[in-house]
């Protein structure tokens, strides 16, 4: 049930994709975020798997079933993160009040000269983390994506800043490991999300929010076989035009003994998801993942 989301069908029509991008690089954010209503309507009125996904995820985080308005505030807040990579892409970020914290766990690694990964997730906006080290800084940070998955918003976002887009190295293909690692060796970032599972990943089950999930192992295998340390980052939306980028040293070196690869990976898997839920109860609203995500979760 975790790898649900590589099958779903984008939403959004290209012409509707680029009314709002016309709308928001034209008008600026203040108008722009007018449309954030309609397009939360449209997902409680249109959208029964997404809207059905976040009254399940709302249902763990907040202990009870929860009411409607809390379930469009999940996708109020979803939609606002979305029109945001607008302008964060656009080179626009001075319209969004954007707070790093412990920054110097970043500034310390790239000093260093030795190469780590930056493991996100689907919590927020990594986007802000990617478009600020990598369009306003030129921080050597590549990003690991599915390259194929929401092509029309991928591709029309991209075209705003094609520097961010070169950044990425797509998941997948053969050679992806051999170009991280060469990245990794000229003492570059690698980012990466750790909370999603592809039809050919090999997963761990973790306890979660009260439940069992499925996360991938991919993330902290590179870095055990690479022999690299990772910093967990997170972009939280705070309401109104706040962002608090958020380090974490998590692991300056996995060592994982010969025959204990399994046991080993899922103890930090676990670690991941637990570090990962102390964030998502902080800012609960910022989950966005509308799927399937747990063992138990509805069909």
């Amino acid at each position: 049930m975790s790898r649900s989301w590589f099958k779903q069908a984008e939403r959004g029509s290209p012409l509707a994709l680029r009314i709002i991008l016309w709308v928001a690089l034209n008008l600026g954010r203040g108008p722009s975020r007018a449309l954030l209503y309609p397009i939360t309507a449209y997902f409680l009125l249109l959208a029964p798997r997404a809207r059905r996904y976040s009254r399940d995820y709302l249902a763990r985080i907040l202990g009870r079933a929860p009411r409607l308005r809390e379930v469009a505030r999940h996708f109020h807040t979803f939609a606002a993160v979305i029109l945001d990579r607008v302008f964060l892409l656009a080179g626009r970020e001075d319209c969004l009040d954007i707070r790093v914290h412990d920054g110097e766990i970043f500034l310390q690694q790239l000093e260093s000269g030795q190469g780590a990964i930056l493991l996100g997730s689907h919590l927020g906006s990594f986007e802000a983390l990617r478009a600020l080290a990598v369009g306003r800084h030129d921080f050597p940070v590549r990003v690991l994506m599915y390259t194929d998955h929401n092509r029309t918003i991928t591709r029309l976002l991209e075209a705003l800043n094609p520097a961010v887009a070169a950044s990425v190295i797509p998941l997948g293909h053969t050679e992806t490991l051999i170009q991280a690692s060469e990245c990794l060796e000229r003492g570059e970032m690698i980012g990466t999300l750790g909370d999603r599972v592809a039809e050919s990943d090999k997963t761990v089950a973790c306890r979660f929010l009260g439940g069992t999930a499925r996360f991938p192992q991919g993330p902290l295998l590179m870095a055990a076989v690479l022999k690299v340390p990772v910093i967990l980052c997170f972009g939280l939306y705070r309401g109104g035009k706040r962002y608090d980028i958020v380090f974490e040293r998590f692991a300056e070196r996995i060592d994982i003994p010969r025959g204990q690869r399994e046991a080993v990976l899922a103890e930090w898997v676990q670690r991941y998801a637990e570090r990962l839920e102390a964030r998502v109860r902080e800012a609960p609203y910022n989950w966005f993942n509308f799927y399937a995500f747990w063992d138990d979760s509805p069909n």
